[in-house]
């Protein structure tokens, strides 16, 4: 409920059918219109109905009622929808991160690939000439990395809970377990939130960051290092005791995790116990293993990065000889691989910090002589910015949500100055449909070309989250 609206408990026994679901998996039911808005032509109210799916007939109790639409919740389901699924997680319903558990995966690979072609179509006014297989991946325990809320109810339950947020509340669920957290970190929720409590910043440690990290030698013989790294970042907003320190490296003995503690804004994190250790996560397709810090940016689904990479790379379709640019860089993850493929990669990244990690992993990698790196503020792009980058044959993407418009603005002028510097061939990694849509207008409609193909990466299931890919050829005139 968002903060101004009123409570109300109204329960309603008339059976509506649900007909479709939004993005927050809310489902959509309407109302006959009453007299008055039939006489205007209007339709009849829009109920969002927590819980429901389309095709069910259910029952519900109004949590908030407007003008011209209420929301509630499920009071009964009379008839369910043949895709509904039973939540696997004891938090769902409470916690705010995975809200499509009750649909089944296939249906919500089928809403979310429904979601990119509706955006294209309405924003963009395209539809792709091809529409890409949706790519799929682990359903549960596939999220490598999470940032957890720690909050103090000493006062009222005589704990700590530590976990997600819940659904669009600033409260911490009350979780002990989480199924898309890889086991061995769903199981250290409980051992947290003792950890915490014994500590004497109990109320100043408002967050823990979670990065695992793949095994530090699979092939050694050593049981410990065919173990997933798992790296715990404390925001700790007071010095540590000599106690809390001692606490701290006994929960890392004891659980085989690697602490790191930030005492002030991201770039104050630094490991505590062990001084060092060794977390990354590899790309064997390319032989390519990405060294990253706790707090870098990286994706949180590692096999579906790996598939992610995997194709990004195919339907670029470099060659030997070419020069590509990887916009939106990041610490490699794309630039690392394609260097394998091709002559030259340029990675381009906004971030300092992501730049500086980015050079040390193709020095790690054995790559320096075929990649180099620049730090830009790309959404500052122009197109004497590009033409300061120079000539590359094949484009890759991956912008954050709010895309890449300024890119996109800056080639349709390129285009307009009948410049050679354009690429033949983007790939576009996207992960909000509706600004992908919007850069597809620009590309297509102004800068002379075709949406080639597109498609969805399924990389958060259970989630609304959608991740996207399209391709770009450019219009030979």
């Amino acid at each position: 409920m968002r903060r101004g609206d009123k409570p109300v408990n109204i329960e309603v026994t008339e059976p509506v059918r649900v007909e479709a679901l939004d993005l927050d998996a809310q489902g959509i039911a309407r109302l006959a219109p009453n007299t008055e808005e039939a006489e205007q032509g209007q339709s009849g109210k829009v109920i969002f109905i927590k819980g429901a799916l389309p095709t069910e007939l259910v029952t519900y109790t109004i949590t908030s009622d407007k003008a011209r639409f209420s929301k509630a919740k499920i009071r009964q389901i009379l008839k369910p929808a043949v895709f509904r699924a039973i939540p696997k997680c004891k938090a769902f319903g409470i916690c705010g991160g995975c809200t499509m558990q009750h649909l089944d995966i296939r249906a919500q690979v089928a809403m979310k690939q429904r979601v990119l072609e509706d955006d294209l179509q309405h924003i963009a006014k395209i539809k792709p000439l091809e529409i890409l297989r949706p790519m799929g991946g682990p359903e549960w325990e596939y999220r490598h990395r999470a940032r957890l809320s720690a909050v103090n109810r000493s006062i009222k339950k005589g704990t700590v809970l530590i976990g997600f947020h819940e659904g669009k509340s600033g409260y911490v669920a009350d979780m002990t377990a989480c199924e898309i957290l890889p086991k061995h970190v769903s199981d250290l929720l409980p051992e947290m939130r003792k950890l915490v409590m014994g500590l004497s910043i109990v109320d100043r440690m408002p967050q823990i960051e979670v990065a695992v990290g793949e095994p530090e030698d699979p092939s050694s013989n050593d049981p410990q290092k065919q173990k997933p790294v798992t790296a715990l970042v404390f925001r700790n907003l007071q010095p540590l005791t000599g106690a809390d320190e001692q606490l701290l490296r006994d929960f890392a003995d004891q659980h085989r995790v690697w602490i790191w503690l930030q005492p002030k804004g991201i770039e104050s994190v630094v490991p505590f116990y062990p001084k060092t250790g060794k977390l990354c996560y590899r790309l064997p397709e390319f032989d390519i293993e990405m060294p990253f810090k706790p707090t870098d940016f990286t994706q949180v689904n590692h096999m579906m990065n790996r598939a992610l990479v995997s194709r990004a790379i195919r339907l670029l379709e470099v060659k030997e000889t070419d020069h590509v640019l990887d916009l939106f860089c990041g610490i490699g993850n794309f630039t690392l691989p394609l260097a394998r493929k091709v002559s030259h990669v340029l990675g381009i990244e906004g971030l300092e910090t992501l730049t500086t990690r980015a050079k040390a992993n193709a020095k790690h990698n054995g790559l320096e002589s075929k990649v180099s790196f620049i730090q830009s503020d790309l959404f500052l792009s122009t197109p004497e910015t590009i033409v300061s980058w120079g000539k590359a044959e094949r484009w890759l993407m991956d912008p954050p949500r709010e895309g890449a418009m300024e890119i996109c603005r800056a080639l349709t002028q390129l285009h307009a100055q009948s410049s050679n510097l354009l690429p033949q061939r983007i790939v576009y990694i996207s992960c909000n449909p509706k600004t992908l849509a919007r850069d597809v207008d620009i590309l297509c409609h102004h800068a002379g070309y075709t949406l080639s193909s597109a498609g969805i990466v399924n990389m958060f299931p259970h989630t609304s989250h959608v991740e996207s890919i399209a391709v770009f050829d450019r219009l030979i005139s």
